[in-house]
């Protein structure tokens, strides 16, 4: 008779099996996982780090073209306000006594040219030539002179501001007649075509433009409607310290961004700002 041998696996053999296919697949996917969790953690961290670089340079852009003086920050730091500079120049301080000279620009007499700051003056001759501002074709625009954000030369004010109008000649600026307190040392005037807010609401960085220009800072400005910069804002902190003699002004901004799985991100920069007027 033949002895037949039975063939299998004893129950030993069988949970070995199962307990080392388990370890192995716990180890394959954690090999799987933890890669494309980094990688997922790392597109959100740069989606962040992103969003806020570019709302920080919108904001150094339009603080570089603030007004000298004209930066103001309110609502616990997280509220900041400019005046935008659309162009500058310089206008004429002394009559032009040169042959050439027959007939002026803004009237027939050539000293009619200069800036007047005894009187209440509507034209000047223009230095040079300006690379945005058309004289003869204006909108809304504004004239500043020499601001020092005080209260006898304040823009925001209108001690020292005044509204440019359409002029016949691209070589004068002409304005609603008016007497700015102070002369520049350096003849420099400004034109001024929009305050701009930069505020921080809601987990949100907006940006406001295109509103009156008012004596104290709006918070939010009304009659407009705010361009968002950047969501996710969990925490928005802006400074300002307008400098000393060197009329060197130092603009801190600071924001962190913080996504719905807990990722953040915090920014910082520093803005210098030219506060000589």
């Amino acid at each position: 008779m033949t002895q037949l041998k039975s063939q299998g696996f004893t129950l030993i053999e069988l949970i070995m099996v199962i307990v080392i296919v388990g370890i192995l697949a716990t180890m394959t996917t954690q090999i799987i996982i933890l890669p494309v969790k980094s990688y997922l953690d790392l597109q959100r961290r740069t989606t962040l780090v992103d969003t806020a670089e570019l709302a920080l340079k919108h904001m150094q852009r339009d603080i570089r073209r603030a007004l000298p003086n004209s930066v103001r920050i309110t609502g616990a730091g997280t509220v900041l306000e400019l005046l935008h500079v659309e162009d500058s120049g310089r206008y004429r301080a002394r009559q032009d006594f040169s042959a050439a000279a027959t007939a002026g620009l803004c009237a027939t007499n050539p000293a009619g040219d200069v800036l007047d700051f005894t009187l209440a003056d509507d034209c000047f001759e223009v230095m040079g030539s300006l690379k945005v501002f058309k004289s003869l074709a204006t909108l809304g625009e504004y004239l500043v002179i020499y601001n020092l954000g005080g209260v006898s030369a304040d823009a925001y004010a209108g001690s020292n501001r005044t509204t440019v109008i359409n002029s016949s000649n691209p070589k004068v600026v002409n304005f609603n007649a008016f007497t700015f307190p102070f002369s520049s040392p350096q003849q420099r005037f400004f034109i001024v075509d929009t305050p701009i807010t930069y505020r921080c609401a809601n987990n949100q960085l907006l940006r406001y433009s295109g509103y009156v220009i008012g004596t104290t800072q709006p918070n939010p400005p009304t009659g407009v409607i705010g361009q968002l910069q950047a969501d996710k804002i969990a925490l928005c902190k802006f400074t300002y310290d307008p400098g000393t003699a060197a009329r060197s002004g130092l603009v801190m901004l600071e924001i962190t961004l913080t996504d719905a799985m807990g990722e953040s991100v915090q920014l910082m920069q520093q803005v210098h700002v030219d506060n000589v007027p």
